[in-house]
């Protein structure tokens, strides 16, 4: 393929809005162009990326018998009216009428389509399981769209749905789709872990989420690449040194999700789902009085723990939330933080949100920094973290503004629903398995698979007849990934700052990509540095036949361009190999660079497609 047919318009300077390394990267690589907010073009490169990443999934879901389908994107609302997400989906949902006033949807996700379908074609149980999928764009109005293409208003994705008469054969097949799907990242060159993962507007039960781990900027051998004229880190100088640890600082380390995880064992979960080892403290503790005092200007666990000259621990915080239009009081320990997710799943509420400072006074009598559980009427449901249940003698708001209790007790003073774990883990936390202590990362969720059960096919009255010719509600499970953000994050785990030691001894550094071989637009840059030589240009149009023959794809710079930027945009551009058609042309001889090591052999011509086999396949 010659460049100078393709579109790739690199950018000489980073896009000044973009803050990820890999929003910046795809824009000034020439990979995508903006069209509105949250909306891209993907150019010839980043489309060649994606239609790998496809293929990838294509073979592996062959291997599990899913049958790959195409659903429309414009959905008429009435199905989502039958599940009953058109109302709960929430303002991220596009919403328009056509010429006759009906209401249509741009999808977001396809379970209601897939299960209409499957109430249409499938009436016995002979008939399944039934397990398909499909790649296409899909429609989110996000408020803030950000950071490129790991938060659209449209995204491509795939997604996934099978259709079961047992649970048994519902686990075979999640079990078939997370096999899959760790191949197909690993296939992807990605760093990534299978962590607990929370089901959200999907519904359903037992879900996984696939995250691609975002490293730090500290890893010097991880992210910068050395070029052959500098021998080593050793003998950069230390001012240089310090501008290439500030580049990298530059760039925020991208990531939606706090992921959780075990240093020594493989538990891992999202911030949201996470929980920690739990020992119930058995302390022999007499009760004390409830004693009501005055705490002015107390508004906070660190400002009463303070006044009252008590540890953090011996108090509890109590907030207010609107679980379906009802209240509900949650108590943590002290400076613990509610984890919403946890306590909205617990409570499996449609609409959830933290109280607003009016909803506290009609509840409490009193504002925030004074609310308490004591004396509240017995309708309102108190949900309480599982570390409130050891805690004698606590420290509580006294629904008065500018007092406290001292000496509160569970089951005396105040009466507590359920006690439940709804806090949020911290670093450091000792592993719920035992083994070893949490330990938290940075990742972008690029696949989510979910156990969805019959929340679906019971809204919409999508059964079979079983064995015994009873109508019962078909199972189903949910497999999603997020295709164009595997571009973002196979960016963000394989960009890299690239440092050059100029003849007159200056340093330079620039960042480009590094492409995992799988995905890599092409497997060979050619860059001929003279295109007004004819010998050289006839060794290059050579070497391409011979390449292309063999099965490499080549991108070729034919252009009428000085090498210096034929460089630069091939470092952007990201091939894993280099070809290199110079001053020795006329002797045969060209140059080979290895992208990711930054290694340069000169060698024959003759030699070109050995030395390049054994690169490709070390």
């Amino acid at each position: 393929m010659k460049q100078s047919k393709m579109i790739i318009p690199t950018l000489r300077e980073m896009p000044s809005d973009a803050q990820v390394i890999s929003h910046a990267l795809m824009v000034r690589a020439g990979y995508v162009r903006q069209i509105s907010a949250g909306i891209y073009s993907y150019l010839p490169l980043a489309n060649r990326v994606i239609e790998k990443a496809k293929n990838i999934m294509r073979q592996e879901f062959d291997k599990i018998g899913a049958v790959e389908f195409l659903a429309p994107a414009l959905l008429s609302a009435d199905i989502w009216r039958e599940s009953g997400r058109y109302d709960t989906y929430g303002d991220d949902l596009y919403k328009l009428k056509n010429r006759e006033g009906s209401d249509f949807i741009l999808g977001p996700t396809h379970e209601e389509t897939v299960t209409l379908l499957a109430r249409d074609a499938v009436q016995s149980y002979k008939q399944l399981p039934l397990n398909i999928y499909q790649i296409q764009p899909k429609y989110r109005d996000e408020k803030r769209p950000r950071n490129g293409l790991l938060r659209g208003r449209e995204f491509i994705m795939k997604d996934g749905y099978s259709f079961h008469a047992s649970y048994d054969s519902l686990d075979q097949t999640y079990d078939d789709y997370k096999a899959a799907y760790e191949a197909i990242f690993t296939h992807a060159g990605l760093e990534f872990k299978a962590i607990i993962g929370d089901g959200g507007a999907m519904g359903g039960k037992d879900s996984q989420e696939f995250m691609a781990i975002t490293p730090d900027r500290t890893d010097l051998e991880r992210w910068v690449v050395l070029d052959k004229s500098v021998a080593s880190f050793d003998d950069i100088p230390e001012d240089v040194l310090a501008a290439i640890k500030e580049e990298l600082a530059a760039w925020l380390v991208s990531g939606e999700d706090t992921i959780v995880y075990s240093n020594e064992s493989g538990y891992a979960a999202n911030l949201e789902m996470a929980t920690s080892e739990y020992k119930p403290r058995n302390l022999v503790v007499a009760d004390g009085d409830l004693v009501k005092v005055a705490t002015p200007d107390s508004k906070s666990i660190d400002d009463v723990a303070s006044f009252l000259h008590i540890p953090e621990e011996q108090t509890i915080k109590t907030m207010l939330f609107i679980a379906d239009g009802e209240p509900v009081v949650a108590l943590l320990v002290g400076n613990d933080q509610v984890n919403d997710v946890k306590l909205k799943n617990h409570l499996g509420a449609d609409f959830f949100e933290a109280a607003s400072p009016e909803e506290a006074v009609a509840v409490f009598g009193a504002n925030f920094g004074s609310l308490g559980p004591v004396g509240l009427p017995e309708s309102v449901k108190i949900i309480a973290d599982r570390k409130v249940e050891g805690l004698k003698n606590a420290v509580v708001g006294a629904n008065e503004d500018g007092f406290h209790y001292t000496g509160a007790n569970a089951g005396r003073d105040y009466q507590v629903t359920e006690y439940v774990d709804i806090r949020e883990v911290k670093e450091g936390e000792p592993s719920p398995d035992g083994k070893g202590s949490l330990q938290f990362a940075r990742g972008i969720e690029i696949g989510h698979i979910f156990k969805l059960g019959t929340r679906y096919s019971d809204s919409m009255n999508a059964t079979i007849l079983d064995e015994n010719g009873r109508a019962v509600p078909i199972i189903m499970g949910c497999y999603g990934i997020g295709v164009s953000r595997l571009l973002s994050a196979v960016l963000e785990q394989h960009a890299r700052l690239f440092v050059n030691k100029t003849p007159k001894g200056d340093y330079r550094f620039a960042w480009g990509i590094n492409f995992p071989k799988e995905l890599a637009p092409f497997d060979v840059h050619l860059i001929p540095v003279n295109v007004k030589d004819e010998a050289a240009m006839s060794l290059t149009d050579s070497i391409e036949e011979r390449l292309v023959a063999a099965g490499y794809e080549v991108l070729t710079d034919d252009r009428n361009e000085r090498v210096g930027v034929k460089f630069s945009d091939s470092d952007l551009i990201g091939l894993p190999i280099r070809v290199t058609v110079g001053k020795k042309a006329a002797e045969g001889i060209v140059e080979v660079k290895i992208k990711g090591t930054g290694d340069t052999v000169e060698v024959h011509v003759d030699q070109l497609l050995e030395t390049l086999n054994i690169l490709a396949n070390p």
